[in-house]
């Protein structure tokens, strides 16, 4: 009961302190999963994290769902999506009759534009902390440089994005593969 109970407030922290979704969890999900708690390694969570995107539903959920998963089964995949949720939830259900009440005051205004900001610093962060795990050779830098022109210049869905880049990174590692057995 203790794990369980550690997965949930571990995961509340992560839904509370985080702002923006999406790539934003990392870092606090490294925090806690890795560094705190070492229930899963700095790979295992972009792994996480990648398979989430494939997924239906929040990243977040699922991101700690596999982690939940991996340390206590069904039941800690429950107690981390709980957590993550719970946290959220509440917050939301606030926040939403206060902006009704007070969306045109330029003081929230402003404070939403500082959250938009710091947002972007925690996403430079864990791109500058994970680039040699994510990036460890020359064909994943071009697989990244093709993601990022295939993004931007041709507004290619992250659906396609993610399976050519699977697909590439496959197909490579199959080239190499048989070259090593033909002593290439």
């Amino acid at each position: 009961m203790t794990l369980l109970w550690q997965l949930f407030w571990a995961f509340c922290r992560v839904s509370l302190f985080t702002f923006g979704g999406g790539l934003a969890i990392l870092p606090m999900v490294q925090k806690e999963a890795v560094e705190a708690h070492q229930w899963a390694t700095k790979e295992e969570v972009l792994d996480y994290y990648a398979i989430g995107q494939f997924l239906p539903g929040l990243n977040a959920l699922n991101t700690a769902g596999f982690i939940g998963l991996k340390q206590k089964g069904v039941a800690g995949a429950i107690a981390a999506g709980l957590g993550i949720i719970f946290p959220s939830f509440v917050i939301i259900m606030v926040i939403a009759v206060a902006f009704l009440n007070f969306s045109d005051i330029p003081v929230v205004q402003h404070a939403i534009a500082g959250i938009r900001v710091a947002v972007l610093v925690l996403i430079i962060n864990i791109v500058v902390s994970l680039w040699k795990v994510s990036i460890p050779g020359a064909l994943a830098f071009l697989i990244f440089i093709g993601a990022i022109i295939a993004g931007f210049f041709f507004s290619l869905s992250p659906v396609y994005i993610i399976l050519i880049a699977a697909a590439v990174g496959i197909c490579f590692n199959i080239a190499l593969k048989r070259g090593r057995r033909r002593g290439v």
